[in-house]
């Protein structure tokens, strides 16, 4: 199923939570579509510009901390060396210098030297690996 943007507007936004969630369910943002539809969602409501019911603040609220949680996760690489990126990565999905290799379609021996800095992550590295983890190719160069 292909998932589209909504754009929301709201003329008369739900007081209760399960009228809310009528209009956007709260689920774990998984990719862009699904941070954008939360993002839009959280946007029409600030621009509402009355004073929100005890169920709309409870509902903003999920959606900000959604917002958060998916942010927190994709943005903790920025501060991270591109090589120190990967192992973590690696590290969290229980794989190994051999893997790294398999990944990256290339011999055996890459892998491991790349984690050794013997061998530099290329262009065409960080896309690979960004596709795989899906991660912006950045975070690897």
């Amino acid at each position: 199923m292909k998932k589209t943007l909504k754009k929301i507007r709201f003329a008369a936004l739900p007081r209760d939570f399960t009228g809310l969630c009528g209009v956007h369910t709260p689920r774990p943002i998984r990719d862009a579509v699904d941070y954008e539809n939360t993002a839009g969602i959280i946007e029409a409501m600030v621009l509402w510009d009355k004073e929100f019911s005890r169920d709309q603040a409870d509902y903003f609220d999920v959606l900000v901390t959604l917002i958060e949680h998916y942010d927190a996760e994709h943005t903790k690489f920025l501060e991270l060396e591109p090589k120190e990126v990967l192992k973590s990565l690696l590290d969290d999905h229980k794989l190994n210098a051999s893997d790294l290799s398999r990944i990256l379609g290339a011999s055996r021996q890459v892998g491991p030297m790349i984690l050794r800095g013997e061998r530099n992550i290329t262009a065409d590295h960080a896309r690979t690996l960004g596709a795989h983890f899906k991660l912006s190719p950045g975070v690897f160069l």
